[in-house]
């Protein structure tokens, strides 16, 4: 309801005084006035191409982005794509990535923070942006005023949007998707609060429940009956919402897993790592075919012939076994390769694998290339992706590199630092 029916209203009651209804107006404008100053967005900024004077950057293959998409649109079952692009792309660059994705007819985006929403309205991008997070604080207006639709998940989220309606701040009313917490413990409206949160925002006329969602917690393990116990949740969630009369026009719950399982399809799903050719299962299992999209290549800077028994790095974690040609390559863990590399993860370097020997440094890394004939400075070094050389091709995966460090290959990417500049290829 805006502020001028709200007037209305008051007249309607018996007080028909002029100086209540301006006072009740003051009222609500002033409980917005923060809400309604224009909100400055500091990001850091990446490394420019043009101002690389290293060798160290990551390429970006646009093509291998559509032919990922072509391939989730394949078992998305007809359900809209909405593109995960939170943390930068997966590390991607989002707006360049965004720009690609929308041109080859994406049908929206998802990020995590109002501040990514804004990155990519201000790249240009006009297809729908859900700000997944729900950190709004005093940004409510702002979300609004750029075209972001906002995830709500609690009732004070859901009343910043409909005092601004009030107020007369701006036109209601506000679309917003509700998250449900079917499983996951992290956010979202749980099934016990579900009942009284459904009563309050059905009789909220300035907010528009345009979409439902949740996520899926293991929908990456095969084995784990999670997945349909979330889903059975979900469909417990739509009939709570639909005897209160809100039908949402946008139910969506798949993950890029829950689409490669053609789980959780409904009327639009939310592929994240699987457009940017990383498989999202946790065996590691490539699943359908994918084309890792980024390739993260350096040089060797400095080469130095070792004799056996020499200590490699901080702390002399590696002591070499034979005499050694003992390679430096201008990247290191501030660049995103993972120190828990050190003395075991692999460099590429004329098309041969060279092992990293010693501690990785915060910008260098040292690798073995006695086995690699010919090996000089300026010698390609590749750390992620592939390369051609006199030795053959050699291939490095995000998921390889992540099984080495112990982690994810959502990490892998995402921990590519905004120092490497981000070149992006049309093959």
């Amino acid at each position: 309801m805006r502020a001028s029916s709200s007037c209305s209203l008051l007249t309607q009651r018996g007080n028909d005084n002029p100086l209540e209804c301006v006072a009740f107006r003051a009222a609500l404008l002033s409980m917005t006035s923060d809400a309604l100053r224009e909100v400055r967005v500091l990001r850091p900024k990446r490394a420019a191409p043009a101002d690389a004077v290293r060798p160290t950057r990551a390429e970006v293959n646009l093509a291998a982005l559509r032919a990922n998409l072509r391939t989730v649109r394949g078992f998305a079952d007809g359900a809209a794509i909405w593109a995960v692009l939170k943390a930068d792309g997966y590390g991607h660059g989002a707006p360049a990535v965004a720009r690609t994705l929308e041109r080859a007819g994406v049908n929206g985006f998802c990020v995590a923070l109002f501040e990514e929403g804004v990155e990519l309205r201000d790249a240009g991008i006009r297809v729908p942006i859900l700000v997944m997070g729900g950190y709004y604080g005093g940004v409510h207006y702002e979300i609004v005023r750029r075209g972001l639709v906002p995830v709500v998940y609690d009732l004070a989220q859901v009343e910043g949007f409909a005092r601004l309606v009030r107020s007369g701040a701006i036109d209601g009313p506000v679309r917003v998707h509700l998250k449900v917490d079917t499983g996951m413990a992290r956010l979202g409206v749980t099934m016990r609060q579900l009942p009284q949160f459904v009563t309050a925002i059905a009789q909220m006329e300035e907010v528009c429940v345009e979409g439902l969602m949740s996520h899926f917690a293991s929908a990456d393990e095969w084995g784990s009956d999670d997945t349909e116990r979330q889903l059975a949740l979900f469909d417990e969630v739509r009939l709570v919402l639909r005897h209160a009369g809100i039908v949402p026009a946008l139910c969506h719950v798949a993950n890029s897993a829950g689409v490669f399982r053609k789980m959780g399809n409904m009327d639009a799903v939310r592929p994240g790592i699987a457009l940017f050719g990383v498989s999202p299962f946790a065996s590691g299992d490539a699943g359908p075919q994918l084309q890792q999209a980024m390739r993260v290549r350096t040089e060797v800077v400095a080469l130095r012939d070792v004799p056996a028994g020499e200590r490699i790095g901080y702390g002399g974690s590696y002591i070499t076994r034979r005499a050694s040609r003992i390679a430096t390559v201008a990247m290191g863990y501030a660049d995103g390769l993972p120190r828990l590399l050190s003395n075991r993860g692999d460099i590429l370097v004329r098309g041969r694998r060279s092992p990293i020997v010693g501690a990785v440094s915060m910008d260098m890394t040292m690798i073995d290339v006695t086995d690699i004939e010919g090996a000089s400075v300026r010698d390609e070094a590749v750390v992620m992706g592939a390369q051609e050389g006199e030795y053959g091709r050699g291939f490095i995966s995000a998921a390889e590199i992540a099984s080495h460090a112990g982690t994810v290959g959502y990490e892998v990417l995402t921990s590519i630092s905004r120092r490497v500049p981000r070149f992006y290829r049309e093959p």
